[in-house]
Formats: C-alpha cells, structure tokens, sequence
C-alpha cells in the first residue's frame, strides 16, 4: 500500500478530477502511481507536462521506452521497470529489447551509444565528459536529441524516486530489479 494518499478518481474533485480525467481519456485507464501525484495536484500536473512534452520529441516511443528501463533498472525502481516493460510491449519492443535495456545493450550501435550515454548521466549525476559528449555525438545523436536523452533521464529519475519513496504498488505485470533474464 501507497505510503501517502492514494486519490480514488471515482470521488476526486477540482484540479484532481481533471488531471485524473485527463490520464483516463489519454490511457484508458489511471495507473496507481498517477492516483498518489494527485495528492499533490502541481506534481501531477508537472509530471504530465513534462512527460507529454517529452512524447513530442524527437527521439522514437521505442528509445524512450528503453531509456526509461534503463533508469528504473539502475535506480531499483520495480514500480517503473513493471510499468515500462508493458509500455515497451505496446510500441513494439521485444523480450531480448526489454531485458538488453536494462542493462545498456541496444539492437543498434546507435540504440546502445543513446543508453550508454544515460548511463553516463546517471552515473555521473550530469557530470558528463566532452568524451561522453562526443561519443554519443559520433552515433549520429544532434545536440536536440542529446538533451531529449538527459531529460528522459531526469523525468525517470522523478518517477522512480516518486515511486520508491511513496512505495506506490504495481498495477502492471511485476517485474524486479533482481531479475534479469
């Protein structure tokens, strides 16, 4: 059980009803994780904004799915690896993908120097080399999608923390940190 307030769309009111609405009309359904933001109506909203505006990048919904388990696996966030797993089915990634991102292997050179590249800013906190830099660079990378990566590392590092902290349970398929195939 959530560790903080958990808001029931069903009896939500004011700015909680329509964020939650909103998150229903766009996925369907309103996953636990956004039902604990909505105690705090400014965290969910800015964790939409900020994730929808990410949606509208540049990098594919299959690097971003990647991306994201590449983070939940390096911060131990269950919560985010179970979520992003189901998401990357939906886009089209298949088993040896899922399981290969979480450990910084893509199908493609340019696939693993993106993930090697979060990596690198996860391991680093930001700290980055002109190495790391030109690297990623080199895999055919522009300076915009450069920051779309170091952003999608900044948005899975919220959401993972959010979801470790608030101990949120898992509304998708389990998968553990623990256990890489």
């Amino acid at each position: 059980m959530a560790r903080i307030h958990t808001v029931d769309p069903a009896k939500a009111t004011g700015k909680e009803k329509e964020l939650l609405d909103g998150v229903k009309a766009k996925l369907g359904l309103v996953p636990n994780m956004t039902r604990v933001m909505a105690a705090s109506p400014a965290v969910l909203e800015g964790y939409l904004g900020f994730s929808g505006g990410l949606a509208g990048g540049r990098l594919s919904p299959k690097l971003r799915e990647q991306l994201a388990l590449l983070v939940a696996q390096q911060n131990h966030c269950n919560y985010c690896l179970s979520a992003h797993t189901a998401i990357g089915k939906l886009v089209g990634l298949r088993q040896e993908q899922l399981t290969g991102s979480r450990t910084g292997h893509g199908d493609t050179a340019h696939d693993t120097a993106a993930l090697a590249f979060a990596a690198r800013v996860l391991e680093t906190k930001g700290q980055v080399s002109e190495s790391d830099l030109a690297a990623v660079r080199e895999a055919g990378f522009s300076d915009g999608e450069i920051a779309e990566i170091i952003a999608h590392v900044a948005l899975n590092v919220f959401t993972n923390y959010f979801n470790i902290a608030t101990d949120v349970d898992i509304d998708f398929p389990r998968i553990s940190y623990e256990e890489i195939a």
